[in-house]
């Protein structure tokens, strides 16, 4: 059974002035894949990842996406606030959590969106506020489970190891119920162990909390381990998408990113 379509790119493009830091990039990635996007540095990556979640609005081309409906809609009408609600999460290269708030309060902060009462229940904590609070912090405390750190979830996040700040920023991620949620080199800053363990995590995310995951990363080992399928980029310009191994024989790709050998 084939695969339905969750995001596509067409022709899409980024100036900086005179930078052109994505030019005329497509493809499309199908429900529960895991894609890699590679490329040196500078080539372009988190620029595409800001204009998917709209962080960049400034690009000329087209970006659709399925949302929880079943509709197909153009990002391109939807506030950078907005996406979330559609479905789509990010994490970022540089870590961005809040040192004096705990583990579990950071994770919360994500859920902002999924309370369904009003300011008035808010300030009296009416039975129906309290009620949907303790179904959402049991939510989060869930995943703190899975990702193996609910014993972790009232101490502050300041002074926590990176591994540690890693996952938590993935919680944040997760408790919004994304159907696309995007890595932003979530290796980086790992040891061997660490990275051995995200391999294992990136698979029980995508089965256990049913998303697509789409990632940038520069341990190629990784990616190479756990991709679906690869997208190769090189100064914003397509290269090549294929399987892993596909990727690795490609000459272009060799060229631009991998090495060539002489």
């Amino acid at each position: 059974m084939s695969k339905k379509p969750l995001l596509s790119l067409e022709n899409v493009s980024m100036n900086f002035g005179g930078l052109k830091a994505v030019d005329n990039l497509s493809f499309t990635i199908n429900e529960k894949e895991i894609i890699g996007l590679i490329g040196p540095n500078g080539a372009g990556k988190t620029t595409v990842f800001n204009c998917v979640t709209q962080f960049y609005k400034q690009y000329t081309g087209n970006i659709s996406y399925v949302n929880r409906d079943d509709e197909t809609v153009d990002l391109k009408n939807y506030k950078v606030t907005q996406i979330a609600s559609l479905g789509i999460a990010r994490t970022f290269q540089n870590i961005e959590l809040i040192p004096d708030l705990s583990i579990l309060d950071n994770v919360l902060i994500g859920a902002f969106n999924q309370y369904q009462t009003n300011v008035i229940a808010h300030i009296f904590r009416t039975p129906k506020m309290r009620q949907q609070e303790k179904e959402i912090k049991q939510k989060a405390e869930n995943i703190l489970e899975r990702l193996n750190i609910l014993h972790l979830k009232d101490f502050y996040v300041a002074g926590q190891p990176y591994g540690i700040l890693k996952k938590v920023e993935l919680a944040r991620a997760l408790i919004t119920n994304p159907r696309l949620i995007i890595l932003d080199e979530p290796a980086a800053g790992l040891n061997d162990r660490e990275t051995d363990e995200l391999e294992a995590l990136v698979y029980q995310i995508r089965d256990d909390f049913d998303t697509t995951v789409l990632l940038i990363e520069h341990d190629m080992g990784l990616v190479m381990n756990i991709c679906d399928r690869v997208v190769a980029i090189n100064f914003g310009k397509f290269l090549a998408y294929d399987t892993p191994l596909n990727i690795q024989k490609n000459h272009h790709v060799q060229e631009a990113y991998l090495g060539k050998d002489e």
